[in-house]
């Protein structure tokens, strides 16, 4: 998450490391300064830092902050015949990928980017090298069907096995051993607290992530309870199937008897 920070008086600018940049390098304590705004969208991010050094009166970057972090970060993709390989590990790949937003290269299977869009399915299909532990790769194929296919794009896997996804994924960490439906409803307040902050900065892909991660959360919830979640959305469904109701501030009122 790119943040834009205020120290009242002397500058403005953006880091991903609040401690490191400003209280490390620079000496400032955290309550010597204060966090404007906030956005995993560099561009935005990049120019709001400008005009926001413009309205304060500060001195205004010669370079923005995007062009400084592409110049230092931009990837170098090694692209063969089968695979594009990633010069980071896995850890820091969604990082690398979101510092490296349209970033374009050249493959078998003609140009790829890298946008919001695809960065979760990258995330999800890269594999660590077994050549290099900090390179990671994604085969070339699958990303051009996923994503660059003009004849179709289909979905990575059907709607009903995402859940059985989630919960291999649950099981093999631990989480219906040692976990319980307390822990699990405090971390979906948690996310429901990333989904308000991202719904009020406009952060259209943190509000994707956010609502992704409830769903994953209230998946975990549900095995936790004894239940499947497709039974839940069932349930919630053969209840509003045939309700009636009208719309009132923006918010859909069920019609009384």
């Amino acid at each position: 998450m790119y943040k834009i920070y205020h120290i009242p008086g002397k500058k403005i600018g953006v880091t991903r490391n609040l401690n490191k940049r400003v209280t490390e390098q620079q000496g400032y304590a955290p309550d010597e300064y204060e966090v404007l705004e906030q956005s995993e969208d560099i561009n935005y991010i990049s120019d709001r830092e400008i005009e926001l050094q413009k309205s304060y009166g500060y001195k205004v970057d010669r370079q923005s902050y995007r062009n400084l972090i592409n110049k230092n970060k931009q990837m170098q993709i090694n692209a063969t015949e089968q695979t594009s390989t990633f010069p980071c590990p896995l850890d820091k790949l969604k990082g690398r990928l979101m510092d490296n937003l349209n970033l374009v290269w050249q493959t078998s299977h003609g140009e790829f980017e890298i946008t919001k869009e695809n960065i979760p399915w990258i995330i999800q299909n890269a594999k660590t090298s077994m050549f290099n532990d900090n390179r990671s790769y994604i085969y070339n194929k699958a990303f051009y069907e996923a994503f660059f296919n003009p004849k179709h794009t289909p979905e990575p896997y059907p709607l009903t096995s995402r859940f059985d996804l989630i919960r291999k994924w649950a099981e093999d960490r631990g989480i219906y051993d040692k976990g319980n439906s307390h822990t699990q409803y405090v971390k979906l307040m948690e996310e429901a607290g990333e989904l308000a902050k991202a719904l009020l900065n406009n952060d259209r892909y943190e509000i994707k992530d956010a609502i992704g991660d409830m769903v994953v959360v209230l998946t975990n919830l549900a095995v936790l309870e004894g239940m499947q979640i497709e039974n839940c959305i069932d349930l919630a469904y053969n209840e509003i199937a045939n309700r009636k109701g009208k719309m009132i501030n923006g918010t859909f009122v069920k019609e009384t008897l």
